[in-house]
């Protein structure tokens, strides 16, 4: 934010009339920039009610362990299997597919009993990803393996994808290897 207001060409024809706190940063450290703004708004300020807590500080460690990143088949249940997991990208950057594959995946000793496969999600702390092209591999009529693929059509899907797995590979002990 202070980068566009600095390039703005109206910021810096018109003299700062307002001085307000801009994501925690308090107001004399603007103005010491010499920051300036077109802004003639009314600052609103919400009035702060302090009220005591009823949760016991365990509860957010509680919070943060719940959020652990996990990819699912069966909505509700955890895939116990590690995937290996295989990416591409466009030269562009514009869009990229991710490619999972589950040798002896968890979901075939649990779908008897939970229902059917219906899709592949990939849940973290942001919200879930979630794709519905998904494969199943047999051998000999027995299933062998799983392959879900996760397409990214913008760099915002590439990015929010791999934040999510930063997070699952370090809660399951992967890492890379580029080939």
């Amino acid at each position: 934010m202070k980068a566009l207001a600095v390039a703005s060409p109206v910021a810096a024809a018109q003299p700062r009339r307002r001085c307000l706190a801009v994501a925690g940063v308090p107001c004399h450290r603007i103005m010491s920039q010499q920051l300036q703004t077109s802004f003639t708004g009314v600052s609103l300020h919400r009035r702060q009610q302090h009220k005591p807590s009823t949760r016991p500080s365990s509860s957010v460690v509680a919070m943060a362990m719940a959020s652990r990143p996990s990819i699912q088949f069966i909505q509700g249940t955890d895939e116990q299997t590690v995937p290996d997991v295989r990416l591409t990208k466009s030269r562009d950057g514009s869009n990229g597919v991710a490619v999972f594959t589950f040798d002896q995946p968890s979901v075939f000793d649990s779908s008897a009993e939970l229902g059917d496969i219906t899709g592949f999600y990939m849940i973290d702390e942001e919200g879930t990803l979630q794709t519905v092209d998904v494969s199943a591999k047999f051998v000999n009529g027995k299933p062998a393996a799983v392959e879900a693929k996760y397409v990214m059509r913008t760099p915002r899907d590439w990015d929010r994808f791999m934040r999510f797995m930063e997070r699952y590979s370090q809660a399951n002990g992967l890492q890379f290897l580029k080939k």
